[in-house]
């Protein structure tokens, strides 16, 4: 253990997750991976064993240097964790303890969250102006909670609208029960465009789709 500035000892999560020589290199690495990296990725640029690597990624994810999510490429089976660096703020304790304690009653798997996220996105939509469309009403959702949306048109042949997601409230919760926080925002944004008589052809929340963004695809088809 060391000593800080005024000689108390450190004894925390992040400075014990970081007193290996080899946790020091894997976190550097992916804080410079403008997507994150996947253990598999990591492996090869550290000459690891892939278990070991892995060890070492979930030691600084429970230290809440890093976090993870499910690294979809649109490829069948389970895709794999990608792992980036934790640098949002996070929301207030009192809505992180609040948001934790509703996760342990959620059903297993992703699927039970994003039931749960669905009626979540329609009661704030709510208070929305009714004339406002799915790309306003998402982003306007999503910036009420803190999540720092950035739109994106859709370009010329592309009927998605993009918004990136630069912030996370929640951003140490992810990293505890990634399906269950990402499946909540996914089923969040489902239930707004609901609001607004849209359904989503695609998954519509890839956790780190973009370069320090998770990524929204906004729809879209007319619901029948």
């Amino acid at each position: 253990m060391g000593k800080g500035p005024s000689g108390e000892t450190i004894d925390t999560p992040a400075h014990r997750a970081l007193g290996s020589a080899s946790r020091v290199t894997i976190l550097r690495l992916v804080r410079e991976a403008r997507a994150g990296l996947t253990a598999a990725e990591v492996a090869a640029a550290t000459g690891q064993h892939l278990s070991t690597t892995r060890v070492h990624l979930e030691r600084l994810a429970e230290a809440g240097l890093l976090v993870k999510a499910r690294a979809s490429a649109g490829l069948p089976g389970r895709p794999a964790w990608r792992y980036r660096a934790a640098v949002a703020d996070p929301a207030p304790g009192p809505y992180r303890a609040l948001a934790a304690a509703l996760l342990e009653h959620l059903p297993d798997g992703p699927d039970g969250a994003d039931v749960a996220g669905a009626g979540w996105g329609r009661r704030l939509a709510a208070s929305l102006p009714a004339d406002a469309g799915p790309v306003e009403a998402v982003t306007g959702v999503l910036a009420g909670l803190g999540f720092g949306p950035h739109p994106t048109p859709a370009s010329p042949g592309n009927a998605s609208a993009e918004v990136h997601l630069r912030t996370c409230p929640f951003l140490d919760l992810v990293g505890q029960h990634p399906d269950a926080m990402c499946g909540l925002h996914a089923g969040l944004v489902r239930g707004v465009l609901e609001s607004r008589g849209m359904t989503a052809d695609r998954p519509v929340l890839e956790p780190f789709g973009a370069p320090h963004a998770c990524l929204v695809r906004l729809p879209v088809q007319r619901a029948a």
